[in-house]
């Protein structure tokens, strides 16, 4: 390998850090933490156990908000799981650096027991199940009653389950799951999402029956605020 691909490798490997684990004391990680408690204000008389997070279009930053999410809500002593429901074009077994060999879609198949395809991190008290390979229906499989089955499990084991899934604009996936959790979180990017794909992403949430709980703004430019991540309704 060659020292411009080493440099590459090093690059991305460096992108994928879970900031709210690496470094809790950052002011990006102190957003997180606000964005928890932001969420669990605005799911007052209904407790928050299943949390989808989602974006309008691609790169909008939703897995890297999901992992660290994953990562707060850990770090309050939860019991959590990270499910990549992302079925397209998974990422979580790279950002947590785990084999993406077996796990959901296998599940979704009847091929495997949810006890034995999650798996421990390294950040206490989080357990991720990985996508597994690629299956060419993924709509379907996530609508099926057996995907009912794998969170109404789940529920019995872990204190908070996060989904990450596919963006809302290019497939159904995320419409087909929002109104089987708790709530549904929105990332847009700064300086890249159009207004007209955050509302129509919004629309199509909202026509899902989901709870969208929130939408968070990934990527602002620091100015004279500390603030990196606003959270509103």
């Amino acid at each position: 390998m060659g020292r411009k691909s080493r440099k590459k490798k090093k690059f991305a490997l460096k992108g994928r850090k879970i900031i709210a684990n690496d470094n809790p004391k950052s002011p990006i990680s102190e957003q997180y933490r606000t964005i928890r408690a932001n969420l669990q204000f605005a799911s007052v008389d209904k407790e928050l156990q299943s949390l989808l997070i989602t974006s309008s279009g691609p790169t909008e930053g939703k897995s890297m908000t999901a992992a660290n999410m994953a990562a707060v809500f850990a770090q309050q002593g939860k019991r959590v799981l990270l499910i990549d429901a992302d079925l397209r074009k998974p990422t979580v077994h790279h950002t947590f650096r785990l084999s993406n060999t077996r796990g959901l879609s296998n599940f979704l198949v009847g091929r495997e027991l949810l006890k034995d395809i999650c798996q421990v991190t390294a950040v206490d008290n989080l357990e991720v199940l990985t996508s597994g390979p690629i299956p060419p229906n993924p709509s379907e499989l996530l609508g099926s009653k057996t995907m009912g089955k794998l969170l109404l499990e789940a529920r019995q084991i872990y204190d908070m389950i996060i989904l990450d899934t596919p963006p809302v604009l290019a497939v159904s996936d995320s419409q087909v799951l929002a109104s089987e959790v708790d709530g549904v979180m929105l990332v847009v990017r700064s300086g890249q999402t159009e207004f007209s794909a955050a509302e129509r992403a919004k629309e199509l949430l909202q026509q899902s029956k989901a709870n969208l709980l929130g939408v968070v703004l990934n990527d602002r430019e620091k100015k004279s605020s500390n603030y990196y991540y606003y959270y509103g309704t």
